[in-house]
């Protein structure tokens, strides 16, 4: 069971200030934290007062021991897939906690970036926060738990979705479901499918997802289609 407090690789600033926006960076299964900062040097430029934090998931990987999973899988079914974000939430929202109450900052000033499983992971907890973060970018994940979330959404964050239309691990219908699902609980979602890509993040992947969190926090993000 995921237990105790997580933490990881971080970055300050590139401006040398007070950070004024905080990126939390989830990881998928297997990986950790050392994985997923690689992404915040390709957007320092376009966020120098961000602080960026990438903690490695509460347990250590049942098929890869060097790293780190938000929860065990075995069929990776819905009702598996969102009994094990139920499972991990509570970690992450107190680590988001943490560390926004360290920076002095809020939800306001709040990105959560996940791949594969830590875009399950951002899209469960930021979705149920009782503030809503600025702004949620998802590479190859999925949408845990699309029925019951009708009954416990609590924010509306803008969203991000992109994925590889060759992706063997999680299929791009899994996008296209959570786009529609959150859609139609009127969560401002826009989308990607970047043709050739697997399971991975490519470059049109770093580039929008960059430009969409600086967006995002600046409050000008353009509607889906502008």
């Amino acid at each position: 069971m995921a237990s105790g407090q997580i933490d990881g690789p971080r970055l300050n600033p590139a401006s040398g200030q007070k950070a004024k926006q905080l990126v939390i960076l989830c990881h998928g299964y297997g990986s950790d934290g050392n994985d997923l900062i690689g992404l915040a040097p390709h957007w320092q430029g376009l966020l120098p007062d961000a602080a960026f934090i990438s903690p490695n998931a509460p347990e250590r990987c049942e098929m890869s021991p060097m790293g780190y999973q938000w929860f065990g899988i075995g069929n990776f079914n819905e009702a598996e897939r969102l009994a094990g974000a139920r499972r991990a939430a509570p970690v992450l929202n107190a680590f988001i906690d943490r560390e926004l109450a360290n920076l002095g900052l809020t939800d306001r000033e709040l990105a959560l970036v996940g791949f594969s499983q830590g875009t399950l992971m951002s899209l469960h907890v930021g979705l149920r926060r009782a503030v809503s973060p600025a702004a949620i970018v998802g590479f190859s994940g999925a949408l845990a738990g699309v029925d019951q979330l009708v009954d416990e959404i609590t924010a509306r964050p803008q969203v991000l979705l992109v994925h590889g239309d060759q992706d063997e691990m999680i299929k791009v219908a899994a996008l296209h479901r959570a786009t529609g699902a959150l859609g139609a609980l009127k969560v401002p979602v826009q989308w990607h499918v970047s043709p050739g890509l697997g399971h991975s993040i490519d470059a049109m992947g770093l580039k929008l997802g960059g430009e969409f969190l600086r967006d995002a926090f600046a409050g000008t993000v353009a509607p889906a289609g502008a």
